[in-house]
């Protein structure tokens, strides 16, 4: 059993929960992720690493409450416990594997959109404590959604928040932020973690100016260790796994269409279940 330590509403159906994991938090690496299972009825719910303290030995995960599981998981008080909390798995993000000395010159844009945010704060902040500069755009739909605020304010990074209505930074899509920084100035990557159709356009204005572009593909998991195929991508032609293989793939060569076409399979499904829910209570 593992115990939540911490859990906070910190934007509007959005929750920072901190579990108490010691083996997770001393290994974990940006870009990897958890499964966690609420109790012996629970589905597998697979969640980025959003931090860690190894010394602590708490782990935090970022949760929209959207479905049942996560309305469920979102509802559990402080030192409430969880059965499963399995990690980190996935593998990490390319850059770890490099040399301080390869990075150091290198300009990184980062581009999160909505709970995409949180799986962008541990890479930023890993390069942020090797001293590495990075720009950060960061999209939501308004003011009451924008997450992580102050610890991307705390790090070595460029920050730009975008807002669809102006209620706070930069008015418009993150795309349209983005595309001045191409413009502008030699950029080295970018790496994109959010909706699949931001993720998609943000590919599209990449590969117009010829800049390498990784995506995070981990809202398709499912299983988390390769077992089910829920999360089967096609990149550059050939059929892969998110969850064992990535999350992390070359965006130009991601089918982003038929990745989308799948996310909405068991939407019916989840619907009448959170229906059902809400007439027991």
């Amino acid at each position: 059993m593992y115990r939540i330590i911490y859990n906070k509403e910190i934007a509007k159906d959005i929750y920072e929960m901190h579990i108490l994991a010691p083996m997770v938090a001393r290994s974990a690496k940006p870009g990897q992720f958890i499964i966690l299972v609420i109790d012996e009825n629970g589905e597998r719910i697979p969640l980025t690493v959003v931090d860690t303290d190894p010394l602590a030995g708490w782990v935090s995960i970022v949760v929209q409450a959207v479905g049942h599981s996560t309305h469920k998981l979102t509802a559990l008080k402080e030192s409430s416990q969880i059965r499963d909390f399995a990690g980190p798995l996935g593998n990490e993000s390319a850059f770890v594997r490099k040399s301080l000395q390869e990075l150091k010159d290198k300009k990184i844009v980062f581009v999160g959109g909505g709970v995409g945010a949180a799986p962008v704060y541990p890479q930023v902040k890993w390069l942020s404590e090797k001293n590495i500069r990075t720009d950060v755009i960061l999209g939501f739909k308004s003011a009451e959604y924008v997450i992580l605020e102050k610890e991307f304010s705390a790090l070595n990074a460029d920050i730009h928040i975008c807002t669809d209505d102006g209620s706070i930074g930069f008015r418009g899509l993150v795309t349209h932020k983005l595309e001045p920084i191409l413009e502008h100035g030699h950029i080295d990557e970018v790496i994109t973690i959010g909706p699949m159709i931001m993720m998609k356009n943000v590919s599209l204005l990449t590969k117009k100016y010829g800049v390498p572009t990784v995506a995070s593909l981990n809202t398709l998991m499912v299983d988390g260790t390769g077992m089910c195929g829920g999360c089967r991508v096609t990149v550059g032609g050939k059929t892969l796994f998110t969850c064992v293989d990535g999350p992390e793939f070359d965006a130009h060569q991601v089918d982003f269409d038929q990745a989308m076409s799948r996310q909405g399979i068991y939407r019916d499904e989840e619907k009448h279940r959170c229906r059902l829910d809400g007439e027991m209570r």
